[in-house]
């Protein structure tokens, strides 16, 4: 007569198993589940896509550079305002820097460019034009198409009040998407950021203290971020402008324009243009 006890534990043994097996299983499955549910959530934002199509694609120039500063031996820095012409402060610019004979770059907003084109007329001819959008968007949260048309309206309008093209991008607040890239390099530009900007904020009731920090801190290649309109704490730098060049200067420093400072960064050998 067979042991039933020991075909009873068996069973049970069995029934176990199979148990545990299905538990792993349907653990294995909630795990997959999770893994493809972070997967696919959040979804990749439009303006990350640095690559706009799914087919064979490439901008004009095959790659965009973006340049922080410049390496350079030479006691060169680029002065760089954004965001004008406006009324408020753009003429003041002008007026210190034809007066101190200093070269600068102005990254123009192109709705503004064609309302105050007057405010530029005559007064662009030792200065480099470069592009800064068209309405001040945030090119990081625009999809390819929204990122190239902000740049193409600038563009055109640039080209048509300054009379020449503008040849590098600066971003909005700095921020660069996926969509940055491809569409800078539809139109062939570089992108330029800054390595140094005045800190209006920090310094408003201390103008002494924001001369010294801009002028202890600038090496060669430098790239120096300012404003021609905007908030009220900004007059801080734009009033202290002309201490500032003129203690750059007493240090050897030469104010040049920005493509003329990364054109001084590509001669020199051993050095790259971009850090």
């Amino acid at each position: 007569m067979a042991d039933t006890g020991a075909e009873e534990h068996g069973r049970r043994s069995v029934l176990r198993a199979v148990a545990l097996g299905g538990a792993g299983a349907a653990v294995g499955l909630a795990a997959g589940a999770a893994i493809d549910s972070a997967e696919a959530a959040p979804a990749t934002p439009h303006s990350a896509m640095a690559v706009p199509s799914a087919g064979p694609w490439r901008p004009g120039e095959g790659h965009v550079d973006v340049t922080w500063a410049v390496n350079t031996s030479q006691k060169l820095v680029a002065l760089t305002f954004d965001d004008g012409p406006m009324p408020n402060w753009t003429p003041m610019v002008h007026d210190i820097l034809d007066e101190e004979k200093v070269k600068a770059t102005f990254f123009l907003v192109g709705q503004r460019l064609v309302r105050n084109a007057r405010l530029v007329h005559g007064r662009m001819d030792r200065h480099e034009a470069g592009n800064h959008t068209w309405a001040h968007r945030n090119l990081a949260q625009l999809d390819h198409r929204a990122a190239l048309s902000q740049m193409r309206r600038a563009h055109a309008a640039i080209s048509e009040i300054t009379g020449r093209e503008p040849r590098h991008l600066r971003p909005p607040y700095g921020n660069i998407g996926g969509t940055t890239l491809s569409a800078a390099g539809v139109l062939g530009y570089n992108l330029v950021l800054w390595s140094i900007k005045m800190l209006e904020k920090t310094y408003e009731k201390h103008p002494p203290k924001l001369v010294d920090y801009i002028v202890n801190n600038t090496a060669p290649g430098t790239i120096l971020l300012a404003h021609d309109t905007g908030h009220q704490d900004r007059l801080v730098a734009l009033r202290n402008l002309s201490p500032m060049i003129r203690g750059l200067r007493a240090k050897g420093f030469e104010f040049v324009t920005v493509s003329e400072l990364i054109q001084a960064g590509a001669a020199a050998p051993g050095t790259r243009t971009a850090q």
